[in-house]
């Protein structure tokens, strides 16, 4: 007897395993990504091709009928062996090197600490992250992607926005217990730097008598501000952890400034590579669960 004669819809039989196994329609049709009423329409198919019910079905649960329960032992470890021959046969996938751009301050104070939760969920990418102060160039290819901050407004690109940024000025308890009147601002070397002249129009505040020091990167900045050096713009995404310990403290009076300033992911206009993928749909759903 041709083999094809006894074996049921596929698709039906993928419905079925996914609901015997959830006892959900919901969530089966959101593993499966389908609706439930095509999910519903599937089992139905299997129902009607074994001419027996194979779930009871309640207002707001469902169970397996004694027929589904033996029907499902005996098909799941068929269903596993075959999908352990198509992992075989596929092999594992092949590492792929995700070459990334951004500032080390971000790479150290948000980024690094939830990578781990990417590199569980995608073993086989290799992410190298490229941090520099000059802009890392997708468009060349010099990066597969690069996460920038400022206001979004870099031609020949796909800018994405990630997160806005709110921004005080931030110092040690001991620098404020100072005189700060005339407390030096410690900034981080920037192409543009928007942040203090935007918080200071914002707030009609002149700051021509703090002297000026200029530092490398913000990490820098964080670790001088700390120390009592001075002044910093502080980014609430990246120094929470100091305002909640308390080795930052606002330095003026003003509240934070809810700025147009963030963090954005870009991207060459070229189309992505799936490693890349993978990675902007993840940094997009860490973002909007910070």
């Amino acid at each position: 007897m041709a083999l094809h004669n006894d074996l049921p819809p596929l698709l039906a039989l993928r419905a079925f395993e996914a609901v015997a196994r959830h006892l959900s329609f919901i969530k089966a049709a959101n593993e499966l990504s389908v609706t439930q009423s095509a999910l519903s329409h599937q089992v139905h198919k299997l129902e009607h091709h074994l001419g027996k019910p194979l779930f009871i079905r309640r207002t707001r649960a469902i169970d397996l009928t004694l027929a589904g329960q033996d029907y499902y032992a005996q098909i799941r470890p068929a269903l596993d062996a075959i999908a352990a021959a198509t992992r075989n046969q596929r092999g594992a996938p092949s590492a792929s090197v995700l070459r990334i751009g951004l500032l080390a301050s971000f790479a150290t104070l948000w980024l690094a600490p939830r990578l781990a939760e990417f590199l569980r969920c995608y073993p086989h990418i290799q992410v190298e992250l490229l941090p520099a102060i000059q802009l890392a160039n997708v468009a060349t290819a010099e990066v597969d992607l690069a996460i920038r901050y400022g206001k979004g407004d870099w031609p020949d690109v796909r800018a994405t926005r990630l997160m806005a940024e709110t921004l005080s000025p931030v110092c040690s308890p001991g620098f404020k217990a100072r005189q700060i009147a005339r407390g030096a601002l410690l900034m981080a070397t920037s192409h543009r730097p928007f942040e203090w002249t935007d918080w200071s129009a914002h707030y009609q505040v002149n700051l021509d008598h703090h002297p000026r020091v200029m530092l490398h990167d913000y990490n820098i900045v964080v670790e001088a501000t700390v120390a009592g050096q001075g002044i910093a713009m502080g980014r609430h995404r990246l120094i929470e952890r100091r305002l909640q310990d308390g080795s930052l403290v606002e330095a003026f009076d003003w509240p934070p400034y809810h700025s147009d300033i963030g963090y954005w992911l870009i991207a060459p206009q070229r189309p992505l590579s799936e490693a890349a993928e993978c990675f902007s749909q993840w940094l997009k759903q860490a973002c909007a669960d910070a």
